[in-house]
């Protein structure tokens, strides 16, 4: 699961250090670059209806012109450091919320669904290994909430088989 996380870290860090250098480059302009898209899209439209070619050196260098008055390469270039910085935020931040998701323990009710869950559809009655093979919960998990619910009396023990205790069987959810 480290390995995921960190993948996954990595991975939104650096789109997030793509982004910012994105938005340095063309200095938070949205329009133009719209601008230069359309531009763009008019040229790729030109050349293929079979202009000739002055008009499409012509448009050719408008696009260029276009280019260099929305982009700034040297003020994107300087602010590389604080493109990278924020990539390092969020892949921290990206870290930081996967880690406490996995430190957290699971909450005694949702674990207990899960067991009524399966005991309902195996029609009351399921083994250990019935539960860590059709759920999330791992052996320990599976054995530390059936534990739990035996003491509460809410299951029943027939050898390696677990039930549903009548009482528990309510309609509706647990």
């Amino acid at each position: 699961m480290n390995a995921l996380r960190l993948i996954l870290s990595a991975l939104a860090g650096c789109a997030a250090a793509l982004v910012a250098y994105s938005v340095v480059f063309v200095r938070g302009d949205m329009a133009g670059v719209m601008g230069y898209l359309r531009a763009r899209g008019a040229l790729r439209r030109l050349t293929e209806s079979g202009a000739d070619a002055g008009a499409v050196a012509a448009a050719h260098d408008a696009l260029r012109t276009l280019g260099l008055q929305v982009g700034d390469p040297a003020l994107a270039a300087r602010l590389i450091p604080l493109a990278l910085l924020v990539g390092l935020a969020v892949g921290y931040g990206v870290w930081r919320v996967f880690g406490r998701k996995q430190t957290q323990e699971g909450r005694p009710d949702v674990q207990e669904r899960m067991v009524y869950r399966l005991a309902w559809r195996k029609g009351g009655v399921f083994t250990l290994r019935d539960l860590a093979e059709s759920s999330p919960l791992d052996e320990a998990q599976a054995r530390a909430v059936t534990a739990r619910m035996l003491e509460l009396g809410r299951l029943t023990r027939d050898g390696e088989a677990f039930s549903l205790r009548p009482s528990s069987l309510r309609t509706g959810r647990a």
